[in-house]
């Protein structure tokens, strides 16, 4: 199985922490392939960069060369997964969502702790229109800029702990999901300093793919998710994919 996971930013050593947190978790024989943009901000922090990565990260897998079974998007509350349901015929899977679904299999409530404060109403629209919201005990920022986590991780762990631990006991939040891409790899160590399951949306999203692509399970056609139609796309990255 051939997994590609799609960083919506264009910093390569954030690709390269969530490919290898992906292909540690993945399944033997499961091979991961981390995907970079060529256009687009070095980080996603606003609907502007969001919406600007979307067609970014479109643009790179239509263009990736070779075979996969399933494409996984590396962007927690952003756009544009939506747009790859159409445009693929292999299963989507986008990290905030995977986070949510199996959060809510292993607690009633669930937080999110992410980075900056204006990450979090755009969180709280995917949640929504997941429709996994309901049981949203918070969305909470650590203060943290996306890059800041790799640049200074002791001080993220530090930030990060201490959103989840008042998740816990202000918002009664019984599970933790990870609110960024790039804070993969953190769960055991915030597990261990909140005592509550934490969920990595980039693990969570490698265990789903996997599980969609053995059940021989793929984003329906029939309505919503429909390929798109063929019509000329002036200038656009994407024109051939879609037809013109």
């Amino acid at each position: 199985m051939r997994i590609l996971i799609a960083n919506v930013n264009t910093t390569k050593a954030m690709t390269e922490t969530i490919r290898a947190q992906a292909a540690a978790s993945a399944s033997e024989g499961t091979e991961v392939i981390g995907l970079t943009p060529d256009l687009g901000p070095e980080s996603v922090e606003g609907n502007f960069e969001s919406y600007l990565a979307a067609v970014a990260v479109m643009d790179a897998v239509v263009r990736h060369e070779g075979p996969y079974d399933a494409v996984i998007q590396a962007g927690y509350g952003e756009h544009g997964r939506e747009g790859l349901q159409e445009l693929l015929d292999v299963p989507v899977v986008d990290i905030t969502e995977a986070a949510a679904q199996i959060a809510m299999l292993v607690g009633r409530s669930y937080s999110v702790v992410t980075t900056l404060d204006r990450a979090v109403p755009q969180i709280e629209d995917r949640l929504l229109l997941a429709g996994v919201s309901g049981r949203c005990a918070s969305v909470r920022a650590s203060g943290l800029a996306v890059l800041e986590l790799e640049e200074d991780p002791d001080r993220a762990v530090d930030a990060i702990v201490e959103q989840a631990v008042q998740a816990v006991r202000d918002d009664h939040a019984e599970v933790i999901c990870l609110g960024c891409g790039g804070m993969a790899g953190l769960d055991r160590k915030i597990a261990a300093a909140t005592g509550v399951p934490v969920v990595d949306g980039v693990t969570a999203a490698v265990q789903l793919a996997e599980s969609l692509v053995r059940l021989g399970l793929s984003t329906s056609k029939v309505r919503t998710y429909a390929a798109p139609r063929p019509k000329t796309i002036t200038g656009w990255p994407l024109r051939q994919a879609a037809g013109a």
